[in-house]
């Protein structure tokens, strides 16, 4: 555990990798409140996915390797039932990431059992990547996993989010936003990862574009923050983002109804798929990763019982006229 002096720039590297949630973990680094630190990451299929794989490095991926996180870092003073503030300075992606259609994962795992893989190059000139010839996503990186060692003597999997942080694929959070994570245990132990380069509310196919990240973030640590109990977020006016933005033309949402609220959802993903196949002339694969990286899902109503209504859209500037 090294000693560095207050609001020095410090740095954690790709060899401080691990794949679980744990209070037992010992820290790789301590900050103090103030501090700022680069933390360099790999992409969520742990690099078994490269620029050559195709659909078939799908069927082949370990799971058990996938959504590494780096850290974790020890905030001094940090105790159980404080905050801890986190500021996103900075997102640089690499030149490619990937979508993938994994089987046994997303929202519509049923109905896409065979695996697809799409490889991204992200033009960060212009900010944006294709899709194909008529269709780009723009730009918009942010960090899927930020999180904090948890207060159970349990280790738990960096896959589902916990009330300490951890995998949120929250599109939100990219630079100029600020991250509240409860504090669970002496230290806080904060880590990160599983960078994404674009991707829609909802992450509807289980990936987004991901990616590698090279990520600078500053650390504050709060008290008297009692609202503070689960992840909470704070994000910049749209003209500070300093991201892409494609021509406004409007959204097209389709929507789903259901008693049941996932299966709204999955109704609402459904009709958008079908909407951009015979619509806009994509495959129903292309529609699923297109849905996920920049389709975003929304509760349009939740209390009009028996029936919730979720709407997903699409901004019509993705499309070539």
């Amino acid at each position: 555990m090294g000693v560095l002096s207050q609001c020095r720039s410090i740095h954690v590297g790709r060899d401080h990798d691990h794949l679980k949630w744990s209070k037992k973990l010992a820290p790789v680094l301590t900050v103090s409140s103030g501090d700022v630190v680069t933390f360099d990451t790999v992409d969520s299929s742990n690099d078994q996915i490269t620029l050559d794989s195709d659909a078939s490095t799908i069927r082949s991926l370990d799971l058990g390797l996938a959504n590494p996180v780096f850290g974790p870092v020890f905030v001094r003073d940090a105790c159980p039932g404080d905050v801890l503030k986190v500021e996103v300075l900075d997102l640089e992606v690499a030149d490619w990431g990937w979508t993938a259609i994994i089987p046994g994962f997303g929202l519509l795992a049923d109905e896409f059992p065979d695996p697809d893989l799409k490889i991204w190059q992200l033009d960060k000139g212009n900010g944006y990547a294709r899709l194909n010839g008529a269709v780009r996503v723009p730009l918009r990186p942010f960090l899927g996993c930020m999180g904090l060692a948890p207060a159970t003597e349990e280790d738990l999997s960096t896959i589902p989010p916990t009330n300490a942080g951890g995998n949120l694929d929250c599109c939100e959070l990219s630079v100029g936003s600020t991250v509240f994570l409860p504090v669970q245990t002496h230290g806080a132990l904060f880590s990160c990862g599983d960078g994404h380069a674009a991707q829609g509310h909802g992450e509807v196919c289980g990936t987004a574009i991901e990616t590698s990240v090279k990520a600078t973030l500053r650390f504050e640590l709060c008290k008297d923050q009692p609202w503070v109990t689960s992840p909470h977020f704070q994000i910049p006016p749209a003209s500070q983002l300093g991201v892409t933005i494609l021509p406004d033309r409007g959204r097209y949402a389709a929507t789903g109804i259901d008693p049941d609220l996932l299966e709204a959802a999955r109704k609402a993903v459904r009709n958008t798929i079908q909407w951009l196949v015979v619509a806009k002339g994509l495959t129903r694969n292309e529609a699923y990763m297109l849905a996920s990286v920049a389709g975003d899902l929304q509760i349009v109503q939740a209390v009009n019982m028996p029936n919730f209504e979720v709407a997903m859209s699409l901004p019509l500037g993705v499309f070539s006229l």
